[in-house]
């Protein structure tokens, strides 16, 4: 979480200070420190008295700066009396405390929101409520948890009814709106209408009556559903009928679990283990949809069902099997937007919004890191995804979206949300994914993509990643390869390239021999041969590069599978270096949590000399200003201004003087160590003539390539910032190298450096447009 201190010391302002102090509170990530300042004595009479009383004035005069001034906005209470813990039953509020506190984890971790958890040890309904209720002026929301049927019911009807903020019980509503979901997705597969199923509820809870509720509201008949329970069907006609089971009672002649499953669609089990046989599962419908959700062990275990029936949709509570239906899922997202628009309840239509983005983000395309979270290679909408995995992060802005808007549809919202683009860039950084600056070069590359070759395109990761960015509409994608080999892998893994072109450079003789009569023309007084220049064709690296060269395509992404020096050797050859330019480098653009921070040279020159570094300097104020950001360059040594000699001091100390005098317009200043260089306030107070002092440098220039290697690799390792790259400095034509072992995310991220590197190119000789294209998406 952001620490953000106040310099301000006037009296006049001394209001103002505290005010603005106890407004602060950013998103960010789960720590155990304040998220105000604490270190000083000033900040203590503004945190506690005389400062505090300022925000006291502001919501004594108008409640809802409560909101402003405090953390009630983003805290939810999680409370229990302890009577229906997990499958534990009665176990008293102590036993359930635990329970309580890993509820209130899953809020912090999926959805930033803070919690206290609270065990009331009373079972009796008016002391509940009354308790509760007595709490609003604290908290923005409840979540009740683990309070038996009947009371549960009236309790939560109760605090709706009688308090201005939302209320949910999510032993109810979580499970109804997670399996919903599961529901209208599984019927889309096993081609079944909500409006006609059959549905088989077994348990009569309070989760049971709170999914049958949703699943009519939905779509599905009330007369379609048989709901049982110990006593089995529950029907009309039985003596002394509970209020809550008379909702789903049947007129059907039906009395056991095993009659009522004969020719069913679906059945939803929210009872006990192993209450469902293997004829049972044979006696249903054709295509049958089992949601199994006792835990910790299903109503029929999971390996008997599926060898029971091979058409059948199967989803568990358990995360060890497909298709978990899991609260977490729903209960974070549902109470960020809520608490982000400041609702005065959880309303159906949320309710029903919830359902439908969960279930519409599982037929989305899977990121590669959730791929990765789960040991898979291409989990896809399917009978073994119909609900999304639990650390997929788009539900974060999906789902929490989908529900403030139905809040604010429905009339709850007492706080409206007009910029969505905006909603959604908090909503990341409240998970530590504030990825901005990439998500703008996206927008930029998208607005004109361009045809990216792909050397190594018989490779699982490059055709995952070809497919992302021709789904979202960043690059036209070309594969090169055998494309009996390409076909085979896209088929195995069920990818989606359709149309795509495919490049065959063994089937393109004219081509390969018009490539290699280039490259001999252009290498033959430096000892390449003609039939040289035809063996180098092979080599998918020169074949791809002279694509590009002639104008085929407009970059080319490889370096996967083959090392630095043999991809770029061909791109050097086939394309060389810009007009003006002595020599190409390599830049990684560090995502850190303060921001983009650009590392160079990292990948090519080993022990540049003065010039060089001078060029390398040039380079990356050029390249840098292409993503819109002003270069702020440190040249870096072990040394701060002359305060050490040596052979690098003395070789960056020149460097910077060639640049201060020959090129005054650049932000640059050198020598200096690393951490005086991002820290402007040290470099202020020990070095105030630097032209960094007053902000921080976002350009770093190493003295020599093992310095800069080391460098992002570190920072990458223990400091957690994402590497973008190496981007590749100083070609004619746009040729990027990704990592060897790159992930699908690290690729995407390569293409799209490409796109905007060849549309810069395009757009140097039109630097008005240019300028006018980069402010707009630098306001986005």
């Amino acid at each position: 979480m952001t620490v953000t201190k106040l310099y301000c010391m006037s009296k006049t302002n001394r209001k103002q200070d505290a005010l603005d102090y106890h407004s602060q509170g950013r998103p960010g990530k789960i720590q155990v420190v304040p998220t105000k300042p604490y270190s000083s004595q000033r900040d203590l009479t503004l945190a506690y008295s005389p400062g505090v009383a300022e925000p006291c004035l502001k919501i004594a005069d108008h409640k809802e700066d409560v909101y402003k001034y405090t953390a009630k906005g983003n805290l939810v209470a999680v409370i229990s009396n302890g009577t229906a813990v997990l499958g534990l039953g009665d176990i008293g509020p102590e036993a359930g405390k635990p329970v309580m506190e890993g509820k209130g984890l899953l809020f912090k971790i999926f959805a930033d929101i803070d919690v206290f958890d609270l065990e009331l040890d009373t079972k009796n309904v008016d002391d509940f409520v009354k308790i509760v209720k007595a709490l609003e002026p604290t908290f923005g929301g409840i979540n009740l948890e683990d309070i038996k049927a009947p009371e549960c019911f009236e309790i939560e009807r109760r605090l709706k009814e009688e308090m201005n903020i939302p209320v949910m019980h999510d032993d109810q509503h979580g499970t109804a709106i997670i399996s919903a979901a599961a529901l209208l997705n599984a019927c889309e597969l096993q081609k079944k209408k909500m409006d006609k199923i059959k549905i088989v509820v077994n348990g009569a809870g309070a989760a049971a009556i709170s999914c049958s509720r949703l699943y009519v509201a939905l779509g599905a008949k009330k007369e379609n559903i048989v709901m049982c329970d110990r006593s089995g069907v529950i029907r009309n006609d039985r003596a002394n009928l509970d209020p809550i089971k008379q909702e789903f009672a049947t007129s059907r002649n039906l009395n056991t679990l095993a009659e009522s499953m004969k020719d069913s669609d679906v059945f939803i089990g929210l009872s006990s283990a192993d209450c469902v046989t293997a004829d049972m599962l044979k006696s249903m419908a054709k295509n049958p949809i089992v949601f199994a959700m006792a835990n910790p062990n299903p109503e029929i275990a999971y390996d008997l069902a599926i060898s029971s029936r091979k058409d059948l949709i199967m989803a568990t509570g358990r995360s060890d099997y497909p298709n978990q239906v899991n609260n977490v899922l729903g209960f974070p997202y549902i109470f960020r937007g809520a608490l982000d628009v400041r609702s005065t309840s959880i309303n159906e239509e949320m309710k029903i919004a919830a359902v439908r983005a969960i279930a519409d983000l599982a037929k989305k395309s899977v990121p590669e890191a959730v791929n990765m979270a789960y040991n898979a290679k291409n989990i896809k909408f399917g009978k073994d995804y119909i609900i999304p995995k639990p650390m997929d992060f788009r539900l974060m802005t999906n789902v929490s979206m989908a529900v403030a808007k139905a809040a604010i549809d429905s009339g709850v919202a007492r706080k409206t949300i007009t910029d969505w683009d905006a909603y959604a860039e908090e909503l990341k950084r409240r998970l530590g994914m504030d990825d901005s600056i990439m998500r703008a070069i996206t927008n930029k590359a998208k607005q004109a993509p361009k045809r990216v070759v792909f050397a190594e395109a018989d490779n699982y990761k490059i055709l995952k990643a070809a497919q992302i960015v021709r789904d979202d509409n960043i690059a036209i994608p070309i594969l090169l390869g055998n494309k009996e080999v390409i076909q085979q892998i896209i088929e195995e893994n069920a990818l989606d390239l359709e149309g795509v072109q495919i490049v065959d450079p063994a089937l393109e003789p004219e081509r390969m021999k018009k490539y290699a009569e280039s490259l001999y023309q252009k290498r033959q007084r430096r000892g390449v041969t003609l039939f040289e220049a035809n063996k180098f064709m092979r080599d998918r690296n020169y074949f791809g590069a002279s694509m590009v060269e002639f104008g085929e395509a407009d970059a080319m992404i490889s370096g996967l599978t083959k090392n630095y020096v043999s991809t770029i050797k061909p791109a050097l050859q086939v394309i060389g270096t810009e007009a003006g330019v002595n020599r190409v480098a390599g830049m990684y653009m560090m995502m850190t949590e303060k921001g983009p921070v650009f590392f160079g040279d990292t990948t090519v020159n080993v022990d540049p000399t003065v010039e060089e570094l001078v060029d390398l300097t040039l380079l990356l104020e050029k390249s840098v200003g292409k993503f819109n950001i002003q270069p702020r360059i440190a040249l870096l040594s072990y040394s701060n201004f002359g305060s050490n000699e040596g052979e690098v001091p003395e070789k960056v100390r020149k460097a910077v003087k060639i640049l201060h005098e020959k090129h005054p317009q650049i932000i640059v200043d050198g020598d200096m160590q690393g951490n005086f260089a991002i820290n402007n306030a040290m470099l202020k107070d020990n070095f105030p003539f630097s032209r960094l002092a007053d902000a921080p440098a976002n350009t770093l220039v190493f003295p020599n390539l093992e310095s800069g290697n080391i460098a992002y690799k570190l920072l990458q390792e223990l400091g957690g910032a994402e590497a973008v790259g190496p981007i590749l400095l100083g070609l004619k034509k746009p040729v990027h190298i990704v990592q060897l072992g790159s992930s699908v995310r690290e690729i995407v991220n390569m293409i799209t450096i490409a796109v905007l590197d060849v549309q810069a190119k395009e757009e140097d000789a039109n630097p008005v447009k240019r300028r006018g294209i980069l402010n707009r998406i630098a306001k986005k």
